[in-house]
């Protein structure tokens, strides 16, 4: 517990230092170190129970995939008459998202054809490296997109953070004390409705004081942060997944007292695009 306390003390103040005063390019750019650093475990979690990887051709991509979320913040669409729009774009090089997915994807044949390992192998490398791709780094890419919104950009990535960060006190703390009826045992033993029902109301009252911030309705605001907090579980609960599959306690030991990167994001990976698209639809119509 120490450890974890320790651990938080000295990473979230720089955190919440690089959201608020950062400039957007070095945020796209801590966003990606982390989401690599969680694949790299995810990868490794993968050789565990028996998946090989094209490790270095994941990487990049995944790299590619935060580059390209990082320029869509960088085209500008202006409405100019009847039906007619114009786009600037304010970055060399711009690529779209899809762009990178079909590069990963005929990057991968390419290496299946050229390595000529056998097939069982070569199936087994692209399912875990689509994986990392699909359930790490695209979903948690979407960071980026947060802070590239006007106006309120940094404020929306402060306050997903924060509603993981205070859920997760809440889901820790009342199922230590209190929690008696096991959620999902078969996947994470330790995990009780009772912390569950507390992480979402902690994410709730988040919400309730983010709402003056952000300026914008308190219930929808709360509607997303019920939303994003449920997906943050389902992600927390992913992730146990991983781990028991490979028989591993925790993803890597990165983070004294918190284990690996993935185990430290794995909720932030699922709530960050639904924060996003949520928004989107509640906020911004």
């Amino acid at each position: 517990m120490l450890a974890r306390i320790l651990t938080a003390c000295v990473l979230i103040p720089l955190v919440v230092a690089l959201v608020w005063w950062g400039p957007s390019w070095l945020l796209a750019l801590a966003a990606a170190i982390v989401a690599l650093l969680a694949l790299v475990e995810f990868l490794n979690l993968g050789e565990q129970a028996g998946l090989r990887s094209f490790r270095k051709w994941t990487l990049l991509c995944a790299a590619g995939v935060f580059y390209a979320q990082y320029t869509q913040g960088l085209i500008e669409t202006r409405p100019f008459g009847h039906g007619v729009s114009i786009v600037q774009v304010r970055a060399v090089g711009a690529i779209s998202v899809e762009a990178v997915f079909l590069i990963f994807v005929f990057g991968a044949a390419v290496i299946v054809l050229a390595m000529r390992r056998p097939l069982r192998e070569s199936l087994a490398a692209i399912a875990i490296s689509s994986a990392g791709l699909l359930f790490v780094a695209f979903p948690f890419s979407y960071l980026v997109l947060l802070d590239e919104m006007s106006r309120t950009g940094r404020v929306l990535v402060l306050f997903t953070l924060v509603l993981i960060w205070v859920g997760d006190t809440f889901a820790y703390f009342t199922g230590k004390a209190i929690g008696r009826l096991p959620m999902a045992p078969a996947l994470s033993p330790k995990k009780t409705w009772e912390g569950a029902t507390a992480n979402l109301i902690g994410a709730i009252l988040v919400a309730v004081g983010f709402s003056y911030w952000l300026q914008i309705d308190i219930w929808a605001l709360i509607a997303i942060a019920g939303v994003a907090n449920i997906a943050g579980q389902i992600g927390d609960l992913l992730e146990s997944a991983y781990k028991r599959a490979a028989n591993m306690k925790d993803s890597g030991s990165l983070l004294p007292g918190h284990g690996g990167m993935l185990d430290r994001i794995d909720s932030l990976v699922l709530a960050s695009p639904v924060v996003w698209a949520a928004y989107w639809w509640l906020a911004m119509r």
